[in-house]
């Protein structure tokens, strides 16, 4: 068997890394928002945001790869302005990962939301607190939980993608081969060693993540 190599590791945790800190960024306002608001606007946001959890993920980087390729307007614009590509690039990875990951991260946090009595919530405003500051002193030391149960989904959806990522980002070796790609690449060229291999690393790591965060987590709620 050929040396291991160990960059498409080390672009799925990176990649998985920023798609999870862009989810949590982008999700929690539009968590906070979906369960502030009852409006036919929300509604439609949130069946939206549902489509990736149920599209089959090359759907997913279809629409992706429709919209931000170097033919689309998004895609032209990117390029003409800021010199910035997508497609085929492991910027592309990491839009696929956060499409496919961040609606567990919004749907984790606005549930969470939701479970906070509206009794605390009400004082707050009475007392003349802003929503900014009710938000980061109230209702996140409530729904920390619920929000860090969003994080840990994300992080692992992003992790695994396959389909989307392929699509978007395509496999380009020591460029935009991620982990399970690589996986799927060893598959294809019939080097089953390789495969299992990859197989073992890839769930090692993804074990020892998901334990640390566990351990975290009671720590954080032990004191």
């Amino acid at each position: 068997m050929a040396d291991i190599n160990l960059f498409p590791l080390f672009l799925s945790l990176r990649v998985s890394l920023t798609a999870t800190f862009l989810a949590i960024l982008i999700g929690l306002p539009i968590a906070y928002y979906l369960n502030r608001s009852n409006s036919r606007l929300s509604d439609f946001i949130d069946t939206v945001i549902t489509l990736p959890i149920v599209l089959p993920p090359t759907v997913l980087g279809y629409y992706l790869l429709v919209l931000l390729g170097r033919n689309s307007a998004v895609g032209r614009f990117l390029e003409d302005n800021f010199n910035l590509t997508i497609v085929f690039t492991p910027a592309g990875a990491v839009v696929a990962a956060l499409v496919v990951s961040i609606p567990f991260m919004i749907k984790s946090s606005k549930a969470a939301l939701g479970s906070i009595q509206p009794e605390y919530i009400h004082s707050a405003e009475i007392l003349g607190r802003s929503r900014l500051n009710i938000f980061f002193t109230i209702m996140m030391p409530l729904a920390w939980r619920g929000i860090l149960a969003g994080v840990t989904m994300s992080f692992a959806r992003a992790l695994g993608d396959f389909g989307a990522t392929l699509m978007v980002a395509g496999s380009i070796p020591n460029e935009t081969m991620t982990m399970p790609i690589a996986i799927y690449d060893s598959l294809l060229a019939g080097d089953r060693a390789m495969a299992n291999t990859l197989v073992l690393i890839m769930t090692s790591v993804s074990l020892v993540i998901l334990y640390l965060i566990n351990r975290l987590e009671k720590r954080v709620i032990q004191g």
